[in-house]
């Protein structure tokens, strides 16, 4: 997609992606080592009564999904950040995703050299219950 397909109120869905216990622990022991991340049998004991995804492999999944439905061939260059990031429940082993994301705000920058789109992305699982809440900022490039 390109930056004049991408105006508010437009929502683009990507999915559904299958996530597995072998992606979460391996994600994990490379990135975010702790034991609820990692260990099954002491994850089932503990408070999340199972293995829960970090919020960063999480993120990489959205972001993943970003990527293959609309920016492999955009000209998007970058984010200058987050404004809002949460996670609302816990991403799980078995866990069917799909992303939802809404358009916010789409404007040419002050320069005209780069279109600014804000837009929230909505990860849900199977159960409708969002996983991954977010509201960032895209830059695309506007000079050709």
């Amino acid at each position: 997609m390109q930056f004049s397909d991408l105006r508010p109120g437009v929502i683009v869905r990507a999915g559904p992606r299958r996530v597995t216990a072998d992606e979460i622990i391996e994600f994990a022991r490379r990135y975010d080592p702790q034991w609820f991340h990692v260990d099954p049998e002491r994850a089932r004991a503990g408070r999340w009564k199972g293995l829960i995804a970090s919020g960063w492999l999480t993120c990489s999944i959205a972001m993943a999904m970003v990527v293959d439905k609309i920016l492999h061939d955009s000209s998007s260059f970058g984010s200058p950040g987050v404004d809002r990031l949460r996670w609302p429940k816990p991403l799980r082993a078995g866990d069917e995703v799909e992303l939802v994301v809404t358009v916010l705000e789409s404007a040419p920058s002050r320069s005209g050299n780069a279109g600014v789109v804000r837009w929230r992305w909505e990860l849900v699982n199977q159960h409708g219950e969002a996983v991954l809440e977010l509201v960032a900022t895209s830059l695309f490039d506007l000079r050709n």
